[in-house]
């Protein structure tokens, strides 16, 4: 019961998203999270020494990163779970902070400083670049509770979507040309293995950051 007390917005930002999942209202949102899984990608391609060509994303939800080098294995593995962290990432500092205004542009020049240098394609580059600018005109003229409510929702959406698309993608319809198969491609194991060990994960930390992230209480204070 405290639980349920303690985290009541959250859980009926919850129901709320899952009553609409089927519906044209979630679709930016969930193009959003499929940037945050390429986004996921190209940070690992640099980070492990490799260059970044081109970023993409599409309106029926799908996307890719064109890379030079960096590690393989490691840029195959990030976009899933890269974009869970980035989700949980935002619904704790919406949660646990009260730097909201600060992240939300933040995030807003990070999307257009990608947008800028990765993306090339007439859709993407729309829809990143509005993104960007959404994001910039709630941090400055929108509320701190505006701000936070926004974060919990896109943070919340990347947790609810990322299983989803993991279960979806690599154990559902194991033969898809997802990220899983291409790693049993060249890696060893199976599509359905790969899956199943980051979907196996990112329960868990998903089930981390409800006992140990949010804390006691992750409701917003209204005055």
């Amino acid at each position: 019961m405290r639980l349920v007390k303690g985290h009541r917005q959250l859980l009926l930002l919850t129901a709320a998203v899952f009553a609409l999942w089927q519906t044209p209202f979630v679709i930016p949102l969930k193009i959003l999270i499929v940037f945050f899984h390429e986004v996921s990608h190209a940070i690992a391609t640099v980070l492990t020494g490799g260059d970044v060509v081109r970023l993409s994303i599409s309106a029926d939800q799908g996307g890719l990163v064109l890379s030079r080098g960096g590690n393989r294995f490691t840029t195959l593995s990030a976009g899933y779970l890269g974009s869970l962290l980035i989700g949980i990432g935002l619904l704790l500092a919406a949660a646990r902070s009260n730097a909201d205004r600060a992240i939300m542009a933040g995030c807003g020049i990070v999307t257009l400083v990608i947008a800028g240098l990765y993306v090339r394609e007439l859709f993407a580059l729309t829809f990143t670049i509005g993104a960007g600018v959404v994001m910039l005109l709630i941090a400055r003229f929108l509320g701190h509770a505006a701000n936070d409510m926004v974060l919990r929702v896109i943070g919340l959406t990347s947790v609810i979507y990322v299983p989803f698309d993991i279960f979806s993608d690599t154990i559902a319809r194991s033969e898809l040309r997802s990220d899983a198969r291409m790693l049993a491609e060249e890696f060893g194991g199976t599509t359905i293995m790969w899956g199943s060990i980051w979907l196996v994960i990112s329960l868990i930390v998903i089930g981390w950051c409800l006992r140990y992230g949010l804390g006691r209480s992750s409701n917003i204070k209204l005055r």
